[in-house]
């Protein structure tokens, strides 16, 4: 693909101008985040001889290698009247330690004392899967107060709360998944399992504990009059319980000791991805910037963000000329081989001379995905989806055309899939479009957007011009009239309050993504991704099931 040839172009630098703007405030929000519970309570931390959450990682992690973060935008913006809980109170990493992918647990002690919010455990369990589903090793640096009880009956009791994790500890256990824990704080109550359910435990001395119930609980359960370090502490734990297999004299000998122990872990089976020396993309990435819109109904070619994307620039596609509000292709990233399903916001002419609207798919598009993805899992290629989807086509031709039971086909294609799939959300990602380019209900190992994404139901515009239309017509059947300029305020109020749920920081702080990231470090978090998949061979085979033909 040749170089672009309207860099300078107005609007190119207005784009670029917006995206940077976009990219200023990320780069805000994560520098707030990562400072936790605050500069006084890092100091409080510092001040009982602790590190941060955060520097337990970066010691942990090879400096030399990168590392992604998962979930750092959970909890933003929620909890505000309990304080708040940046990160969901616990931060999580894929890195390397001694040269080995893992993934790392830490619970920041400087919000709430590292208590458990609901978003923690989700964030936890978030931790787990991904562990589970690419074997990978899981480290937990545990430093936390346990369940926070005023929220317990959100916490506490369901399927998917607080006791899955140690179900999870269990079944991963069964799996041959390495699991190591270091007890670098308070592990109390339910808590106390997650660390001994691991297959090695360390905990630190003077300032690691872990106990069912601390000092002033046992005092009025039982009368009995002890303190938290001989209740449970580090030589409590190595030499009368035998609870803990390891004893650290400080943070630093504890996550020393755990560098010692992965250094050992034998090689693993790999899934046999096909991979190639790595090559940069030909085409400058920063040119991302510049050429997603500023405007949502604006067109442009998703191919200009291929090549910015992948190896050489190299995009070899499928069904080139059919189909074409859906891109369809091979190419490598990192020198990973993958096939990528993106979707195309240009208008495209079609064979019979009709027009098609850019971002919306068609029958023969969501035809020529179905089989592009039972490709891609027949060769055993990861599946990358690159999101800007408005949803399907939708009026009497479509309909008449039989355009649910080809969505249905290719949402059963995402659906049944064996092969990792990835997903970047790169502008809209709206209604059953989100869905058949796999988002998040359809397990894609990672998924992540850029900060132009917008996630929902449908646009802000259009939804607020539906609640509008419900709203004025609830007034009425009141017997209210309002004005020409109140129908505009409340239209406004609406679309402020829609506009605010469409956010991508919205979705994150949700985990429905696993982040918002530069589009720049996507290259970075899909090779991790599938370098990570690469642990955990494919177990069944491709199938359809039951589809309309």
């Amino acid at each position: 693909m040749g170089k672009l040839t309207a860099v300078m172009d107005i609007n190119f630098n207005k784009n670029e101008d917006h995206n940077k703007l976009l990219l200023s405030e990320l780069r805000r929000k994560l520098a707030q985040i990562k400072m936790g519970g605050g500069e006084k309570r890092i100091a409080k931390h510092h001040a009982k001889g602790k590190m941060t959450a955060r520097e337990r990682i970066d010691y942990l992690l090879d400096g030399d290698r990168p590392s992604v973060e998962i979930g750092a935008f959970a909890g933003d913006g929620m909890y505000e009247e309990h304080g708040g809980c940046p990160s969901g109170g616990v931060v999580v990493k894929i890195g390397y330690i001694q040269k080995k992918q893992c993934i790392v647990v830490a619970n920041d002690a400087t919000v709430k004392a590292g208590a458990w919010f609901p978003i923690t455990a989700k964030k936890n369990l978030r931790a787990q899967e991904i562990s589970i589903e690419n074997r990978l090793p899981i480290i937990y640096l545990v430093d936390s107060a346990g369940v926070y009880l005023p929220m317990q009956d959100e916490i506490f009791p369901d399927k998917e709360h607080f006791g899955r994790i140690f179900r999870n500890n269990a079944v991963m256990s069964s799996m041959g998944i390495t699991q190591i824990s270091a007890v670098m704080g308070s592990c109390v109550a339910g808590g106390a399992y997650l660390p001994i359910m691991s297959d090695e435990a360390l905990i630190v001395d003077k300032t690691g504990s872990i106990f069912l119930a601390g000092s002033y609980l046992v005092k009025a359960a039982i009368g009995e009059s002890i303190d938290n370090e001989t209740l449970g502490g580090a030589t409590t734990h190595c030499e009368i319980s035998g609870v803990t297999d390891y004893k650290a004299k400080d943070d630093e000998d504890a996550l020393d000791t755990i560098k010692n122990i992965v250094s050992k872990i034998g090689e693993f089976e790999k899934a046999g991805f096909n991979r190639a020396e790595s090559v940069p993309p030909i085409e400058n990435m920063e040119d991302i910037y510049g050429l997603i819109p500023k405007s949502r109904a604006d067109q442009y070619d998703m191919r200009e963000i291929i090549s910015r994307l992948v190896d050489g620039s190299e995009f070899k596609e499928y069904k080139e000329g059919f189909g074409k509000t859906i891109l369809t292709g091979y190419a490598r990233i990192d020198g990973w081989a993958v096939g990528i399903v993106a979707n195309q916001r240009t208008l495209v002419k079609t064979k019979e001379g009709e027009m098609q609207f850019g971002g919306v798919i068609y029958s023969d598009s969501a035809d020529k995905a179905t089989r592009f993805i039972a490709n891609c899992n027949q060769k055993k290629i990861p599946l990358v989806f690159l999101q800007d989807v408005t949803g399907f086509m939708v009026g009497s031709k479509s309909e008449h055309g039989g355009i649910i039971k080809d969505g249905a086909k290719m949402v059963n294609a995402v659906s049944n899939s064996v092969v990792p799939k990835f997903t970047v959300v790169i502008g809209n990602s709206y209604g059953a479009g989100n869905y058949a380019m796999c988002g998040k209900a359809y397990d894609p190992r990672l998924i992540v957007a850029w900060p132009s994404a917008a996630l929902a139901v449908m646009s802000g515009n259009s939804a607020a011009k539906v609640l509008l239309q419900i709203e004025t017509a609830s007034l009425k059947k009141e017997g209210k009239e309002i004005t020409e300029e109140e129908e505009k305020e409340l239209f406004k109020r609406i679309k402020d309050r829609y506009d605010r749920q469409i956010s991508p920081y919205y979705a994150a702080s949700r985990l429905w993504t696993d982040g918002v990231i530069d589009p720049v470090d996507t290259r970075t978090w899909i090779s991790m991704g599938i370098e990570a998949a690469n642990h955990a061979p494919i177990e069944k085979p491709f199938n359809l099931g039951v589809i309309q033909v």
